[in-house]
């Protein structure tokens, strides 16, 4: 173990550029062996010192986390039932007002479920000490073990693309600050050990917010299996909540830098709620707020592609979009001029006819996402009849998960080192062939005890 000698503060008057939560989550995924260690600390210090002033209900004796964790999965369990008798009751959505909010916080969300278990990726280098070895295990399992169908990475990427709904322009960057924490926990996982040990309890204890979203997803036509499959792996009877909890007892020291060590674990523990969560990500969702936020990002490219054979209200399409802020009055005129119906099934539009099928003349001018927008803003208060069960995706988590993933699986050269192994499985490259090919060659060699240098 590492020295546990308190950290030199950061200044706190010391700027933070604009956009670094970005920048920094960029080099960490791209480039990490090039990342100034010291640029990482610095992330690190400036996120622990504003946990300094949030509230921590950590149990004060770590001999009370295993009730802290069972009350905690208790009552997330109890909110859920609830909520299940409000739904069979016929109360509404409680999270995804239509399909495009669903889609917006599936973009929103994304840096973070990106680099999914991240903040433990330097646990791997201690797989010789029994200690780590449900971190170790943890982190396996968020990389599916090698097995496509299950690394959550990958997952998460082909929810994105099935809806053609990844994001094609940098977010808000607050939305990169827990990817980035997660990332640098990762990098310095010995010099922040409690932190990382913090974290992981934390982030690890089953949310309601999972639970909610897994079933609306599911209602919406959006395969939840992403979500469902964290609901299962993080229960707190076996599952990562568990393993969180028993990690911390297994890695505390018995000695004077307990104090120390459990100060540290309790700020790490509130680097969770730094920045945006997902709760929040959801109420930020206005539909027509983004309806008009990206009609003018398209019009900068669109502004002189069309012919001047069309005109509302005198002027012509290319004219409507030169001039920054006219698209609420650009939908106003297609209302008007009857191509927009609102409220009524979106088919009946012209406009909509236009931007759908292969055979339409915009087609491909708008992405899955923006489409969603855009469908679900002329339907507004209309009602689609529902054509399918009401839980379309039960089944497919099954059917995916039986190890057909098409391709032939990479295969590593044998022997592997531990290290040529492990530089394979960090966030950067564990969801790409090579990377899902060495964790599965560490995770039987782990498995079965048989890791070495």
């Amino acid at each position: 173990m590492t020295s546990l000698q308190l950290l030199p503060r950061h200044d706190p008057m010391a700027p933070i550029a604009s956009g670094a939560n970005l920048s920094l989550y960029s080099q960490l995924i791209r480039t990490p062996a090039e990342v100034d260690s010291a640029s990482v600390r610095n992330f690190l210090q400036n996120q622990l010192e504003a946990t300094s002033k949030l509230p921590n209900d950590l149990p004060g004796d770590v001999a009370d986390l295993s009730d802290w964790v069972r009350t905690n999965s208790q009552s997330v369990a109890r909110r859920y039932q609830a909520y299940l008798q409000e739904r069979r009751a016929g109360a509404g959505r409680k999270y995804f007002t239509n399909k495009a909010h669903a889609l917006y916080f599936l973009q929103q969300v994304a840096p973070s479920k990106l680099v999914d278990g991240a903040w433990l990726y330097g646990t791997l280098s201690h797989a010789d000490d029994w200690r780590y070895r449900g971190l170790i295990r943890t982190y396996l399992e968020e990389l599916g073990d090698g097995e496509p169908a299950l690394n959550h990475v990958l997952l998460y990427r082909q929810l994105l693309a099935e809806h053609d709904c990844a994001a094609a322009a940098p977010l808000d960057d607050s939305l990169y600050l827990q990817g980035t924490l997660q990332l640098a926990l990762g990098s310095l996982c010995d010099e922040y050990l409690p932190e990382v040990l913090g974290y992981n309890l934390g982030y690890e204890q089953p949310p309601l917010h999972l639970l909610i979203s897994a079933f609306e997803l599911n209602e919406l036509g959006i395969d939840p299996r992403y979500f469902t499959l964290h609901v299962t792996i993080d229960n707190a009877g076996s599952g990562h909540a568990f393993k969180a909890m028993e990690s911390v007892l297994d890695l505390l020291p018995n000695d004077r830098t307990q104090d120390e060590f459990l100060q540290r674990l309790r700020a790490g523990y509130l680097l969770n709620d730094l920045g945006r969560n997902s709760t929040d990500v959801i109420r930020s969702f206005d539909l027509e707020r983004e309806v008009i936020a990206m009609l003018e990002n398209k019009a900068s490219f669109g502004q002189h592609m069309h012919s001047d054979y069309c005109r509302l209200e005198g002027l012509t399409i290319n004219q409507w979009l030169a001039t920054p802020g006219q698209s609420p009055r650009l939908l106003k005129a297609l209302e008007n001029k009857g191509w927009i119906k609102r409220h009524q099934d979106p088919c009946a539009s012209r406009f909509w006819q236009l931007i759908d099928g292969q055979a339409a003349v915009m087609f491909g001018v708008f992405n899955g996402y923006e489409k969603q927008l855009l469908k679900d803003w002329i339907a507004g208060d209309w009602q689609e009849t529902p054509s399918s069960p009401s839980h379309p995706f039960r089944n497919r988590f099954r059917q995916r998960s039986s190890g057909d993933s098409g391709d032939k699986p990479v295969e590593l050269p044998d022997p592997q080192s531990l290290e040529s192994l492990i530089a394979l499985m960090g966030p950067d490259l564990h969801s790409t062939p090579v990377g899902l090919a060495a964790t599965r060659v560490f995770s039987k060699r782990f498995s079965q005890g048989s890791l070495s240098q």
